[in-house]
């Protein structure tokens, strides 16, 4: 595995990353001199459960997925990640954070890496890094807790759609009236993702295409043919 600074590539990871936003273009330049970059193949993991980590991971191009495995010891899907996303900003504030965790390559992925010593340089010398950091956790506990409240309703395709919607506005390409989406999990892995068998989803989603809402290409992508029937379905 490859590893490299960020200073000179095409497009460095600090562009991206919504936290960076106000830096001087002098400071994102310092910052990249300081980032290492990884590229890691479809499948493998950047982090696993459990493990000590000390690093931000900032996803510079391709799809990262969260998990944890359940006490059933089936995949539970926190969390779809692309690029400018970044996680493991929690071992930055806590020195003796494990990973709670596991977080595996979806594609061919290109990851750019900042130690604990090096952030906490930089929050030093810009505290609205802190505020923004402190921002982002937020938000991903936010998305957890929606997930958790999602799970916990006993009508999976109430969750199969707030799923939908979800992917819509992360992967979706407006056209037409319609939201084409490059679909970054696997069927299996959205069933996972919403806590259901591979046979759940693939019946629901038969179901959402026979309402018109929704429409499958092969198992890679999907049309969502009516958005906002996709949101009155789940009340909204």
């Amino acid at each position: 595995m490859k590893e490299h600074s960020c200073q000179h590539a095409a497009e460095p990871c600090t562009r991206k990353v919504p936290i960076f936003a106000a830096l001087t273009d002098e400071d994102l330049t310092r910052i990249s001199a300081m980032i290492k970059h990884r590229k890691f193949t479809k499948g493998q993991p950047l982090i696993l459960e459990g493990a000590p980590s000390d690093t931000l991971y900032i996803i510079q191009q391709g799809h990262v997925k969260l998990s944890k495995i359940t006490p059933e010891g089936k995949e539970q899907i926190l969390h779809i990640l692309t690029n400018g996303d970044f996680f493991g900003e929690l071992s930055i504030f806590n020195s003796d954070e494990l990973s709670n965790f596991s977080a595996y390559a979806l594609k061919d992925t290109n990851i750019c890496l900042l130690t604990r010593s090096d952030m906490e340089q930089l929050m030093t010398e810009n505290p609205d890094i802190s505020l923004r950091l402190l921002s982002s956790v937020t938000k991903r506990l936010a998305h957890t807790e929606n997930l958790a409240q999602s799970l916990a309703t006993k009508d999976p395709e109430i969750r199969i759609a707030y799923m939908i919607m979800e992917l819509s506005e992360k992967y979706g390409k407006p056209r037409g009236g319609r939201v084409h989406i490059d679909l970054p999990l696997s069927r299996e892995e959205l069933a996972s993702y919403v806590g259901v068998t591979r046979e759940t989803i693939s019946r629901k989603f038969s179901r959402f295409e026979d309402s018109g809402l929704i429409k499958l290409i092969g198992n890679k992508q999907m049309v969502v043919m009516d958005l906002a029937g996709v949101e009155r379905f789940m009340g909204i």
